[in-house]
């Protein structure tokens, strides 16, 4: 076996020769290894936090594309297009990471199918609020989805969060409530605002049972091989659709569809390099800049701003959420200041 010294010749005469053996290097998948993983570094940490600038950003662009293609397609064609053209940088990304098609092999299957229920429910929940809400909004209520986490984690997982985690899940429903408001302030309800907001908000609940979910694939499976099921079933779901009536994309329309599963796959990416890369809590802060992608795309293809008071509840929901990662952060720096006892 590798390591043991190797066995000495048997004769009367011979002397045990003890030949000096390389130790083997440490398994990096042994969890007994004794090294340290080693810290990230300077280099990789802001390598790490563009990367997560960059996906911040295609996943707006991916929203603007479906937003567009709501004009003419329905919900259902444009999951499949969003899926079906999310394949290809997928499959590269599993290329270029020498995992493909090693990484199509799955101990799982079951738990992909309970992803993609989530998943593609949470899907097509965005996609209606798009089509109903502006961008900012609806990039607003998907960071509903970590406070949820919070009712969820005491009816369910029997946890007792902190009054910072709490308060931020209040203070995040707070700025729901804030949102809603402008549908109430003209003689008739604003519709579309109250079905936009509640699509949203239901993409939120599916969004963080979805994260519940990949936290229980990622114990056996790569990130390539939980985005490739992904991609694969919602495509299938949403060619589903077809005998309900599609269009036929032409010109814009084709581009748009084509475009939301390219900026889907390459966000998709991007994410996944960018957690390689830097801490979860040093990245976090950064998925906020979506909001202002949102804002100046919203104002400069649409020409459309939300009311300032829709707008100070957009603020309220991203800077609750923004809350949550950073005290976790500084309580994490605390608890390593404090003198051991």
């Amino acid at each position: 076996m590798p390591g043991q010294t190797p066995e000495t010749s048997a004769g009367p005469q011979s002397k045990p020769v003890t030949e000096p053996v390389p130790e083997p290097p440490p398994d990096p998948k042994s969890k007994s290894s004794s090294t340290p993983s080693p810290a990230p570094s300077s280099a990789g940490i802001h390598g790490g936090v563009v990367l997560r600038l960059v996906s911040a950003g295609l996943f707006v662009v991916m929203s603007l594309f479906v937003r567009l293609a709501s004009v003419e397609a329905p919900i259902g064609q444009i999951v499949f297009y969003r899926s079906l053209f999310a394949l290809p940088p997928i499959i590269a990304y599993l290329i270029w990471r020498r995992q493909f098609p090693s990484a199509l092999k799955t101990r799982q299957p079951v738990g992909h199918l309970k992803r993609n229920l989530y998943g593609g429910a949470a899907m097509v929940l965005s996609f209606v609020s798009l089509a109903y809400l502006p961008l900012a909004l609806a990039t607003a209520l998907g960071f509903l989805a970590p406070l949820l986490a919070v009712p969820a984690a005491v009816l369910f997982l029997r946890e007792r969060p902190g009054a910072v985690a709490i308060g931020a899940a209040l203070a995040g429903f707070a700025g729901v409530v804030l949102m809603l408001a402008p549908a109430f302030e003209g003689p008739t309800l604003d519709h579309d605002t109250i079905i936009g907001v509640a699509a949203g908000l239901a993409m939120a609940i599916a969004t963080a049972a979805g994260r519940v979910q990949i936290k229980m694939l990622t114990a056996t499976e790569a990130p390539g091989t939980i985005a490739f099921y992904f991609a694969s079933i919602c495509a299938l779901g949403g060619l589903a659709s077809l005998p309900f009536g599609w269009i036929a994309p032409t010109g814009p329309s084709l581009a748009y569809l084509i475009g939301a599963g390219i900026s889907g796959g390459l966000a998709h990416i991007t994410m996944t390099e960018a957690m390689a890369r830097a801490p979860v809590s040093t990245q976090a802060p950064f998925d906020y800049t979506a909001m202002l992608w949102a804002l100046i795309l919203d104002g400069l293809i649409f020409g459309l701003l939300p009311s300032p008071v829709s707008l100070a509840g957009a603020a309220v929901i991203a800077a609750s959420a923004l809350v949550i990662p950073l005290a976790g952060r500084f309580s994490a720096r605390s608890g390593a200041l404090r003198p051991a006892r």
